[in-house]
């Protein structure tokens, strides 16, 4: 599905083409370690073709981040204070009980590549088949943002390298004081 607005047209990969989009409420789930440039682009696009959507930041014990939770959620927050309707939340259970929990009727993620797809095709079928009630809507990243990972941003910055382009300012400082370059 093609959905223009203004003089944009954005690529909705939608599931279940019988869902009325403009009356739902969205999660768009992550673990934001951190928030990238691509994260809001997917955000941006999705607030202007949703009424209302969740961040739902990720606390997984299993997957090292860099960030707290609590601080992810922070930065979030700072990405998308200028954004209506959008709520920021953490969870730890799994992602369709968070859905059900917020009262979403779908789940949005966003894709870069085509081993994105794949993978989030995965994903969908198995929300699908463990709550057939709650739709999943992929978004096509922006070009300029396909090459955008937390986890190439963090290596980069671990490096040494800029990571300016990839980030907000003050998301860009917190990280680089995770990894003072050293003379």
């Amino acid at each position: 599905m093609t959905t223009y607005i203004g003089n944009h047209a954005y690529t909705i990969i939608s599931f279940n083409h019988n869902i009325q989009h403009q009356y739902m409420t969205f999660l768009y789930p992550g673990t934001f370690d951190p928030i990238t440039k691509g994260h809001y682009d997917i955000i941006q696009k999705a607030s202007q073709c949703f009424p209302h959507i969740t961040i739902a930041v990720a606390n997984n014990p299993k997957k090292k981040t860099c960030f707290t939770l609590k601080e992810r959620m922070e930065f979030v927050q700072l990405a998308v204070k200028h954004l209506k309707h959008i709520q920021v939340i953490g969870f730890s259970n799994l992602l369709i009980d968070c859905a059900m929990e917020y009262q979403a009727q779908g789940i949005l993620r966003g894709i870069r590549t085509m081993s994105d797809f794949e993978y989030e095709m995965q994903m969908a079928n198995i929300n699908r088949q463990l709550n057939p009630k709650i739709e999943s809507i992929l978004f096509m990243s922006s070009p300029q943002y396909t090459g955008i990972s937390s986890s190439l941003v963090k290596e980069i910055a671990s490096l040494g390298g800029d990571i300016s382009h990839f980030l907000l300012p003050e998301i860009a400082s917190a990280l680089i004081k995770k990894w003072p370059i050293q003379p």
